[in-house]
């Protein structure tokens, strides 16, 4: 899956702070940074973002409140 290796430094409260919040979301370093990289560094570029919420705004779906749908689920049981 992935193929590109990339090293980089951290200081010693960087390090700390990174190994913390993935054993906090239970995480590997690495795919944390890959994480963080991806919300910094747009992975898909801001006009397709919007561009998909527009087309999810201009649908017509009714809403359901989480209630209801709760009901729904349980009545399939």
């Amino acid at each position: 899956m992935f193929s590109e290796r990339l090293q980089i430094l951290v200081s010693p409260a960087q390090r700390r702070r990174l190994e913390a919040e993935a054993r906090r979301r239970g995480l590997s370093v690495a795919a944390l940074v890959r994480e963080a990289i991806d919300v910094r560094v747009e992975a898909v570029p801001a006009d397709r973002r919007a561009a998909a919420f527009e087309r999810l705004q201009s649908m017509r779906v009714p809403f359901i409140p989480i209630d209801e749908l709760n009901a729904l689920i349980d009545m399939r049981d």
